[in-house]
């Protein structure tokens, strides 16, 4: 997101390969998104035009070349799309010969690209992976730009996948072992199990327990374990997170904290769009406290801007005006 410093768990798992109670779990270390790289004849022509800067060629040349370049890449305007977002054909037929990684890599990049169909397959075929998938690069970099998606239904998939390579059984039982786990665990245990619970919560898994634990959290004098507990609130993504997310953002006495509550409200997470505007109002009230210091009033206005897409300037009085021009 452009607007916020690094979402720490737009890198779900923290940390590459198996994470569960006994990983070694490094929230401090971000999976990055690897650069796709560029098509065959895009990557030599732009070789070429690097090529002729590094050899010294009259700046009009370069120029010319990449105007070249802009006739074909349609850079403004609506997508254009390679061919018909849909899973082709061949693409079905290899699925059934397929391993399991194989099968969720692939679905979940199509996913990711909004191919339709893609997210019905990953539903159909989701129980069958678990404990039968690892958490590689390649696939945690594709949880992660799933969770990055603006479609929530891409999110969902991406929670799926997720739960399906951490090996969690979407019951009851993993509430209960992650509520121990996340009320008594060691720093990293409880990281962990925050997060894990926000998951198995948004997927209709106990979400009300879910939510008592992560609430607690809330309370917890480790900024880390508060850090995750925001986490694992947004993703859970009911209405009753909304005022726990309002109160740490204006409370909370880590920075860290309360940016992460911030975004959780505008973008991250599985909170619906309308459910994110009846935030709105609070955070006008927000907006007009003296009381809170610059850096809360500027998250407060990245999040009402997030949230409503308008981009007014930072004024209490410009987003109360808006707003009440806006609902009457």
């Amino acid at each position: 997101m452009n607007l916020w410093k690094h979402d720490a768990r737009l890198d779900p798992t923290p940390g590459d390969g198996f994470l569960g109670p006994v990983s070694g779990l490094d929230s401090g270390n971000p999976i990055t998104v690897p650069r796709q790289q560029m098509q065959a004849p895009w990557a030599a022509l732009a070789a070429v035009l690097a090529a002729l800067v590094i050899l010294g060629m009259r700046s009009e040349v370069a120029r010319a070349g990449w105007h070249e370049l802009q006739q074909h890449l349609p850079f403004e305007g609506k997508p254009e799309p390679v061919s018909p977002a849909i899973l082709s054909q061949h693409e079905f037929e290899r699925l059934g010969a397929q391993k399991p990684q194989q099968q969720a890599e692939l679905l979940l990049e199509r996913a990711v690209n909004h191919s339709q169909g893609a997210i019905g397959q990953i539903d159909d075929r989701v129980d069958g992976w678990h404990g039968r998938l690892h958490l590689t690069p390649q696939l945690s970099t594709l949880i992660t730009a799933g969770l990055n998606s603006n479609d929530l239904q891409v999110r969902g998939a991406a929670i799926e996948v997720d739960l399906a390579a951490l090996g969690i059984n979407k019951n009851s039982q993993s509430i209960t072992r992650l509520e121990k786990q996340a009320r008594a665990g060691a720093q990293q245990q409880r990281i962990w199990a925050l997060w894990t619970l926000g998951l198995l919560g948004n997927r209709g898994i106990e979400p009300g327990r879910a939510d008592a634990v992560l609430d607690s959290a809330l309370g917890d004098p480790d900024p880390e374990i508060r850090h995750w507990a925001v986490e694992g609130i947004s993703y859970l993504g009911t209405d009753q997170t909304i005022p726990p997310l309002l109160k740490t953002l204006r409370d909370d006495p880590s920075p860290m904290v309360r940016e992460r509550a911030a975004c959780a409200l505008a973008q991250s997470g599985m909170l619906r769009e309308e459910q994110r505007r009846t935030a709105v109002p609070t955070l006008l009230a927000y907006a007009e406290d003296s009381s809170l210091d610059t850096q809360t009033h500027a998250w407060v206005y990245h999040a009402l801007r997030d949230i409503t897409g308008q981009r007014l300037p930072d004024s209490g009085a410009a987003w109360r005006g808006w707003w009440e021009t806006e609902n009457r």
